[in-house]
């Protein structure tokens, strides 16, 4: 056993229970006046695969979204970037199979007309649809599948659990599982008694992924009723502490898009950014999107690990970040990590590349909470020991840089021969 103390890690709030919630049944219709449906429409070859996921509000609600910034983006996101823009949205329609990115005009015209016939479905504005692909870049996109599986998805809506996780399993693509999650609290009241509000939600990703300000497509829901600009905070707040610390492979998608519907369903007074139950709901949101944003790690293309990389010690947040992604995102880190290898070695080589300025004699690197760095020299460790704890189905590297106070922590997952396969073969 090593003399030295385990490195301590950022404590973030971020479980139910730390955060006064209780998970509960539901998924994406957990919140109430939310309904969901998941067709197979044609747009994949496997008539077996649903591929077609409509998420309904009973009523226009408040809505808020982050997308990609790759400037390549998908036809869905700037169509829904518009679509959004006035803060609100009844319905969002979403297909697996092909992410109608790099179609020119015709793919705008595919996702402008699919809000249309959605909304024709629902009797609502085209404005109020929001829309979102994945799949193949560069296919342009068929309308058959819409007006085959538009309609199916409107007379299956329901606000069952089942339902929601159709809608999950629609927009997976090289997920190997859907992913959902729904949680459970109380507002406080200004006056009255606390009112019960619910989150719940699915996403999908498992490669292409290092999103910025957004993930590959998640959708949101609460009950809660949130201001425009609240529901928008609530939102921005979660994804840069989940979705923006996940990397697979370090590739960020043309077609990245959260979504947030606040149906108001819960009742109660309206909540503003300074209203004392918004802190709750922000909360819940952010829950939710980490439990979703770990669960993309988990299932990265081929993985077999969840990782977690610890930066502490930083002189700022954005240099914490800077070495946590070039930690994450290192192929000889990953590797290491599938072969059950306690390498420190490729962590500092890994921190000490990505241009932030430090001392390797103050670094210090934890595996699993073993010291095997202290102050830039080899820890001596037991290798067994090692090899055992590398068994378990979750993996924490910490970094300590020693110039400051800034932390971070950055989700990623180990590279196996399964992500080569995966991805040789995704066209064919």
């Amino acid at each position: 056993m090593s003399d030295f103390a385990p490195l301590a890690v950022p404590v973030v709030p971020d479980t139910p229970e730390a955060c006064g919630l209780v998970p509960c049944e539901g998924g994406v219709c957990a919140a109430a006046g939310i309904r969901a449906a998941g067709v197979s429409a044609g747009f994949r070859r496997n008539p077996a695969r649903l591929d077609l996921a409509l998420v309904v509000a009973d009523e226009p609600c408040v809505a808020a979204a982050t997308f990609t910034t790759n400037r390549f983006c998908a036809a869905p996101v700037t169509v829904s970037r518009a679509h959004v823009a006035d803060g609100r949205a009844r319905a969002i329609v979403l297909n697996s199979g092909n992410a109608n990115a790099a179609t020119g005009e015709p793919g705008l015209a595919c996702a402008e007309r699919a809000c249309a016939y959605v909304a024709g479905e629902l009797a609502c504005a085209p404005e109020d649809v929001l829309v979102a692909s994945t799949g193949v870049i560069g296919v342009p996109l068929p309308f058959a599948p819409y007006e085959a599986g538009v309609p199916a998805a409107v007379a299956s809506l329901a606000s069952m659990p089942a339902a929601a996780h159709d809608a999950a399993c629609a927009v997976m693509t090289t997920d190997t599982v859907s992913k959902e999650v729904s949680v459970a609290g109380e507002l406080p009241q200004r006056a009255g008694a606390p009112r019960p509000f619910h989150v719940g939600g699915f996403v999908k990703g498992s490669g292409m992924i290092q999103p910025n300000m957004a993930t590959m497509l998640a959708v949101l829901t609460t009950d809660a009723p949130l201001t425009a600009e609240a529901a928008r905070e609530a939102l921005l707040g979660a994804v840069r502490v989940s979705f923006n610390k996940v990397t697979v492979d370090s590739d960020t998608s043309t077609n990245d898009s959260a979504f947030l519907l606040a149906t108001g369903g819960a009742g109660g007074e309206q909540i503003d950014c300074d209203h004392p139950a918004f802190a709750q709901v922000a909360a819940a949101v952010r829950v939710a999107a980490v439990d979703l944003a770990r669960k993309i790690a988990a299932d990265g293309e081929g993985a077999s690990k969840l990782v977690t990389v610890y930066v502490t010690g930083a002189a700022d947040d954005a240099e914490a970040d800077v070495v946590a992604r070039s930690i994450a995102n290192s192929p000889l880190v990953k590797t290491a990590i599938f072969g059950h290898d306690a390498n420190w070695g490729r962590v500092a080589a890994a921190a000490g590349k990505c241009g932030v300025p430090f001392d390797q004699e103050r670094v210090d690197i934890d595996f699993m909470g073993v010291p095997v760095c202290r102050a830039g020299l080899t820890v001596p460790m037991d290798e067994d020991d090692m090899l055992r704890r590398f068994e378990a189905p979750e993996i924490d590297i910490t970094i300590d840089l020693g110039m400051g106070e800034a932390a971070t922590r950055v989700w990623t997952c180990d590279l196996t021969h399964d992500y080569v396969t995966i991805n040789g073969d995704y066209r064919t």
